[in-house]
């Protein structure tokens, strides 16, 4: 089911989530609010609230944040509502609305990332201290799913290559892997058990180096929540949208290609590199356009773009190669 937004919300007024937050609460009436941390005065509204109250004790958490040059133009911003509600998240349920309502018991806090591999040293981040490693940036980004729906998120990150340059790879390292986190014992954990858990992803270091390529903590300048990848996720806003791994515990660097979770699943349907590109037709349903979700319905579909409308800046990285190959 599609849940409509109530107006679009410009990329020039990002401020205003909160005559968003105030029709919400209008609406629900009686059935209450929580106030967020460092809104209290607005009584905001925790993120996921309407479907779990206990989605995450950190939601609604206020990010310091500048404003970055990356950031995408001319696109209006989808809701917040959609945002949060109409998720792919397959540890917490296949359906759209199933990590909102099934996520509260994943644990954010503590948190650390292992970083291991191809690297200098072994080592452990905090959450903490990646959420001090460098300045927090608004980025908006197109996000493109496979299944052919898009959304324009306002995310809260640096770049990938600043966490990077920190881990110390050798220069062997020619790719890097994400592993998320995976514990059954988690309340309302999927029982789907054809998917080969944790969750992997990978990219190419070049790719990962990529200036674009975010390491996100937040988006709409509050921290995740938990159905989004809490605490800390990637966005690869030129890829498809499996390709961002929610909920890292573990980066590995490689020296061959690792195995990634939808390539192990379905190699003919899901490639490696798994790039926007619309010239190159999942099995099952046309990349050709995509359905952006939240926009009247007569305004929903558009055309796909190569590279999801990126190709000026990250083309280069595939010169010479064969992209409906190396799909």
């Amino acid at each position: 089911m599609l849940i409509r937004k109530p107006s679009d919300i410009p990329s020039s007024a990002i401020s205003s989530k909160d005559r968003y937050l105030n029709r919400r609460r209008f609406l629900r009436g009686a059935a209450g609010t929580i106030a967020a941390t460092g809104a209290a005065a607005l009584g905001a509204e925790r993120l996921g609230e309407v479907f779990n109250p206990r989605i995450t004790a950190l939601a609604g958490t206020k990010l310091e944040t500048v404003k970055s040059p990356l950031s995408t133009t001319g696109e209006d911003l989808t809701s917040l509502e959609d945002i949060t509600h109409y998720n792919n998240f397959y540890e917490f349920g296949v359906g759209k609305g199933d990590p909102a309502r099934n996520a509260s018991g994943l644990p954010t806090r503590p948190w650390t990332v292992r970083v291991d591999g191809k690297v200098k040293n072994p080592k452990t981040f905090d959450i903490d201290t990646l959420l001090k490693l460098r300045p927090l940036e608004d980025r908006i980004y197109r996000h493109r799913c496979v299944e052919a729906w898009s959304m324009v998120i306002p995310w809260v990150g640096y770049s990938l290559s600043e966490f990077i340059k920190q881990c110390e790879p050798l220069s062997t390292a020619k790719y890097v892997q994400f592993l998320s986190y995976y514990d059954k014992s988690v309340e309302k954990w999927t029982s789907e058990s054809t998917i080969f858990w944790p969750y992997s992803e990978g990219l190419r270091m070049d790719e990962a180096m990529h200036p674009l390529a975010l390491l996100t903590f937040g988006l709409y300048g509050e921290v995740l929540p938990n159905q989004d990848g809490a605490p800390v996720r990637i966005v690869v806003p030129w890829k498809y949208g499996f390709k961002s791994a929610k909920s890292i515990v573990a980066v590995r660097f490689l020296d061959k290609e690792p195995p990634t979770t939808w390539n192990e699943q379905a190699p003919n349907e899901y490639g490696f590199y798994s790039n926007v590109n619309p010239n190159v037709d999942h099995p099952r349903w046309s990349q050709k356009t995509d359905r952006r979700i939240g926009v009247p319905f007569y305004a929903q579909r558009r055309t796909t773009l190569m590279f999801n409308g990126y190709g000026e800046q990250v083309a280069s990285l595939y010169s010479g190669m064969d992209l409906k190959k190396n799909f």
